[in-house]
């Protein structure tokens, strides 16, 4: 299995010959045995049962005050330094996804769940697994520490990133809706996430907005159904469906001002009929809209709607439309992202520190930050291996999703720098 090097070299080239050895170096084979037996064992949004519970018994091992329970199954650690600081709160997920993967490793996943009533493969293909293992190492590493610690650290693990099942809520906002800021209110929050997009070794961060907002939404079309054979005697959702899908995308094109944003608009399901020579009663339609910019995402939703109502009374059908899912903007704060920055070079050397393009992928972390009225950042692990280009690289929640696992180094290094830089006032 392909490993990264570079942070062999760092942690070399920094330490000197008669130096202890590197504190992340000796807690990275732990690190590495809780990622993989995470990937071996993944569990879908709100099911993270046997996850939560490791993490929790391990929270309590090393002496964190522990919640557990918190939006179904969020495990919360909380460590008081020995010395008065600021408050900080860290943060990984726990959740995989219903993905059967596709790596030929000693550790793939033969897991299989329920998802929207048919059974599925489970895959850690976007790396949850990987930043509960290196919070874990951080846990540690913090813990074996904490007499001179200055401040208090709360450790967030948790649930449903990748969105509830239907039906159900979960994540980020439900566990500040659950009390999770009620006790303790950090000074700042802090995450990371593992991409494909950037090479094992190189960390990227930016201030402002990094990743979108994303909105799921369905239009449901209502016709009446008739014989394929004499359609006249019916109305048909199909038709009135494929125009909306077609007449949205001007949204983009036509309605918004894509020289002070982007924005997306993408239907991912098309459902309707179920003979070919039946036409149905309803047809569905589901997709998404992410954005950067809070006007152009309502002005978006409204055209959406606008055109979905308006094609199909124009088919003598009706529609309705709807905003299942949504999550905000993620800003990052950029006095702390200059902090971050800082505290990312340290910890990796300049080079390998990245201000990277905007990711229009979506995370529900901003509810933290929401919840608990403080500034936050979340930066960016490279996962691919050196020798692959990033740009070819099967992205997250892709079967074939190879997290090089020297971004445990790296990561795990990252955090705790900045963790500490923070913990102790340093900013230069």
């Amino acid at each position: 299995m392909r490993t990264f090097a570079l942070a062999l070299a760092l942690a070399a080239a920094a330490a000197q010959a008669d130096s202890p050895p590197d504190p992340v170096d000796r807690e990275l084979p732990r690190i590495t045995a809780w990622r993989r037996d995470f990937h071996q064992h993944p569990e879908l949004s709100n099911r993270e049962v046997r996850t939560a519970k490791i993490v929790a018994d391990e929270l309590r091992k090393l002496g964190y005050a522990v919640r557990t329970g918190i939006a179904h199954t969020g495990v919360v650690g909380v460590l008081v330094g020995g010395k008065p600081g600021p408050k900080l709160a860290l943060r990984a997920d726990m959740d995989a996804l219903p993905v059967t993967e596709q790596l030929d490793l000693p550790f793939a996943s033969q897991a299989k769940a329920e998802y929207q009533g048919r059974e599925v493969g489970v895959m850690h293909a976007c790396g949850h697994d990987a930043h509960t293992a290196m919070l874990l190492g951080i846990a540690a590493l913090l813990g074996q520490r904490r007499a001179e610690l200055p401040g208090t650290v709360m450790l967030i693990f948790q649930p449903a990133e990748e969105g509830a099942p239907p039906g159900e809520r979960g994540g980020a906002s439900l566990m500040v809706e659950e009390g999770l800021f009620r006790e303790f209110r950090p000074d700042a929050i802090l995450g990371l996430h593992v991409v494909s997009t950037l090479a094992v070794g190189t960390v990227g961060v930016r201030a402002g907005g990094a990743m979108a907002s994303s909105d799921t939404f369905r239009i449901v079309v209502h016709g009446r159904g008739s014989h394929g054979a004499m359609p006249w005697q019916g109305v048909d959702p199909i038709v009135a469906a494929a125009e909306i899908v077609l007449g949205a995308q001007t949204v983009v094109s036509r309605e918004l001002d894509l020289n002070r944003d982007p924005a997306v608009v993408t239907f991912g399901v098309f459902n309707g009929g179920q003979r070919f020579n039946i036409v149905p009663d309803r047809a569905e339609l589901q997709g998404t809209v992410r954005a950067f910019d809070e006007a152009m995402r309502a002005q978006t939703l409204a055209s959406l709607k606008r055109i979905a109502e308006h094609v199909a009374a124009a088919h003598a059908a009706n529609a309705e439309f709807a905003v299942l899912d949504s999550n905000p903007v993620n800003v990052n704060d950029p006095a702390l992202t200059a902090r971050v920055r800082r505290s990312l070079e340290r910890a990796l050397g300049p080079a390998h520190v990245i201000e990277p393009p905007r990711w229009m992928a979506s995370e529900d972390f901003p509810y933290l930050a929401r919840g608990a009225q403080a500034p936050s950042v979340y930066f960016f692990v490279g996962a691919t291996p050196a020798d692959t280009d990033p740009a070819t690289a099967p992205a997250n929640h892709s079967p074939k999703f190879f997290l090089d696992e020297g971004a445990l180094a790296v990561g795990t290094r990252a955090l705790l720098q900045a963790a500490l830089d923070f913990l102790a006032d340093r900013d230069n």
